[in-house]
């Protein structure tokens, strides 16, 4: 006999497993839906054909100018190999532990250097927008020294035999003032080297930028830095229209083919006379210099500079990665390589410097100089001495020619996939027309640097715009977001995962403690010491100048605190400044397919079980530390 509450009892529990299959049913729906929708907009946007197609990548971005001009120049600065020393130090405390944490975040999240830290903290949105105006005004002037460089390049085959800048009897001379580097110290007085202007300097002054006196007069443009300024454009639009993870064959060429040209230069410099002198000075400390602040802000600000941490270059790169790449393995090698390049083209540097003060009886003090003179000074004056000298002109530009192309295509890159992703459904279907229309646009801001009083433009934007105190300010902000919003050890093994290994807890020590920081104490010193630039060593910007200098700064800095107190003013509903924090700082990212944490995949459940669609305080940690593992 059946009774009637068996009957009752029997009809609860199966109403419950049908509510339980229904629930599942639901869960399995959304999570195939939303695997459907990802998987077809990661199709949509692409990633590297080849594997080592990132790697070359990498290398193209992080290996540039600044290891040609500037790494030689500050360690000159700062007493050779007392740079080195705190040049190594960042590089291991903060320089691969930050370069591995961009790439792998990006692989991570699939997304570039716009959105990746916002969809992790949406109250640091900010730190995006900072690292996108950053890159920016890169793109605005790195491409103005391709144009000096491509000019030079072509001036290599104006006057065969010899080299146009070998001679005091252009009209761009002042026949009063010109001597030639080449004529032997018998016949050029030491008095006149104080006086007068060797007739390289003339070249690259009078001839080449045709510079005006002061930055209050910009005079006319150049029309042949012009031309070639828009014949740069052209190289970098043809190389990325299509995207930068379908240009493999290119990244490969522009990567490798500077070291063939490298390894010559090395060969040959270290063979001229007096090239023991000068690689002496670049590996002899100045012990007292590394009781002062200057070695230690230029060590850390040039591996930052040179590694393009914090404009959202690595990200982007990384975003294109398949899930399980080894990435790891990819920083590894392009910080080494990056650091190897900069002690390559030192080495070469100081050879040159060493060869120059020989021949022209004076000190390394005396021959050594600042920013682009290095490229259009020194080395100029290098090639003079050589046989063949229009030769070994046309090898060294176009050398320096690719690096810059190379460095300014990622750059670019970066801007267009951070935009992208930020906008997708208006950018990602016309991303060629965006791609063409952006660099138009950052052509015609380069217009004024052009001019011949551009120079002192240049100068104001390489000096403050994505370097030193700025670039330290995103740095720091991004690397402590993106650890501890996703928790002490969280973030550690969401990596892990990814790569299928473990990762070591110095990497974990670094972002969470030691890089933060350091990173803090080198923006304390920069800010107690600093000192206004001079362009040259002689001509003090005008206090006008020096403020747009420190607007152009602060216009990326601001829009960190400046967004975060946006976010806590239009979430006002939601509560106390304690709720407002937690969901500021709740990750919303949609992690890619077999991530181990998925903040999406966690809300799913919550909306089947609960009905609830976003984490609340209380469950926040639990989220976070019990995190959610997607379907393979």
């Amino acid at each position: 006999m059946i009774r009637e509450e068996d009957i009752k009892s029997n009809g609860k529990e199966n109403l419950a497993f049908e509510n339980l299959e229904l629930d599942e049913k639901k869960l399995n729906e959304k999570t195939l839906v939303g695997d459907i929708e990802q998987q077809d907009e990661e199709d949509e946007r692409g990633g590297w054909g080849n594997q080592l197609d990132f790697l070359m990548s990498c290398i193209s971005v992080s290996v540039g100018l600044g290891n040609v001009w500037r790494f030689p120049y500050l360690a000159y600065k700062n007493g050779g190999g007392a740079f080195l020393i705190p040049y190594f130090i960042a590089m291991v405390l903060c320089g691969i532990p930050i370069f591995f944490q961009e790439v792998a975040t990006g692989q991570y999240l699939g997304s570039g250097g716009m959105t990746f830290v916002g969809t992790i903290a949406p109250m640091f949105q900010g730190v995006g927008f900072a690292s996108t105006l950053m890159v920016s005004y890169i793109n605005m002037y790195y491409c103005v020294i391709i144009s000096w460089t491509l000019w030079y390049f072509i001036q290599s085959f104006v006057a065969i035999p010899d080299l146009p800048w070998d001679t005091c009897s252009g009209w761009w001379n002042d026949p009063s003032t010109c001597y030639l580097t080449t004529l032997d110290e018998a016949q050029v007085p030491n008095e006149t080297h104080f006086f007068n202007v060797s007739s390289v300097e003339q070249f690259w002054d009078r001839r080449c930028l045709q510079r005006t006196e002061t930055i209050d007069d910009l005079g006319n443009i150049q029309w042949e830095i012009f031309g070639c300024l828009i014949i740069g454009w052209i190289l970098v639009y043809l190389i990325i229209w299509k995207g930068l993870h379908n240009s493999g064959k290119i990244i490969w060429f522009t990567a490798l083919f500077p070291y063939v040209i490298i390894v010559v230069l090395l060969v040959r410099a270290v063979t001229l006379p007096g090239a023991d002198v000068g690689m002496l000075a670049f590996i002899t400390p100045q012990w007292d210099l590394l009781l002062t602040a200057s070695p230690w802000i230029d060590g850390f600000s040039q591996i930052f500079f040179a590694y393009s941490v914090g404009m959202g270059v690595l990200p982007s790169l990384g975003s294109y990665n398949k899930f399980k790449h080894n990435c790891y393995r990819d920083a590894i090698i392009t910080c080494v390589v990056n650091t190897g390049t900069s002690l390559l083209t030192g080495t070469i540097t100081f050879a040159i410097l060493g060869n120059l003060a020989q021949s022209q009886n004076q000190t390394i003090d005396d021959v050594a100089t600042e920013g682009p003179g290095l490229l259009f000074i020194v080395y100029p004056s290098a090639v003079l001495e050589l046989p063949g000298s229009p030769a070994w002109s046309a090898i060294f530009f176009g050398m320096v020619l690719i690096i810059g192309i190379d460095s300014q295509f990622c750059n670019v890159e970066a801007f267009i996939t951070g935009m992208v992703d930020f906008f997708p459904v208006y950018l990602r279907p016309r991303r060629r027309w965006f791609t063409l229309i952006s660099c138009i646009v950052f052509m015609l801001l380069g217009i004024p640097m052009v001019t011949q009083g551009g120079v002192f433009l240049f100068q104001l934007m390489d000096s403050y715009s994505a370097s030193g105190i700025t670039m330290l300010w995103v740095v720091t902000f991004q690397t402590i977001v993106i650890y501890w919003t996703l928790g002490r050890g969280m973030y550690r093994k969401m990596i892990a995962h990814m790569l299928d290994r473990n990762i070591s807890i110095y990497f974990e020590f670094c972002w969470g403690y030691i890089a933060p920081v350091v990173m803090t104490v080198i923006f304390i010193f920069y800010c107690a010491t600093y000192e206004p630039i001079k362009y040259g060593g002689f001509y003090t910007y005008p206090p006008w100048a020096e403020v747009i200098a420190w607007l152009i700064s602060l216009s990326s800095m601001i829009m960190i605190p400046g967004y975060a107190i946006y976010f806590i003013i239009i979430n006002r509903q939601v509560g106390s400044i304690k709720e407002i924090w937690c969901k500021g700082t709740t990750p919303i990212f949609k992690a890619r397919k077999g991530a181990l944490f998925d903040p999406s995949a966690a809300r799913i459940n919550s909306e089947v079980n609960d009905g609830v669609s976003l984490p609340t305080a209380e469950s926040k940690a639990d989220l976070v530390e019990n995190a959610v593992i997607t379907k393979p």
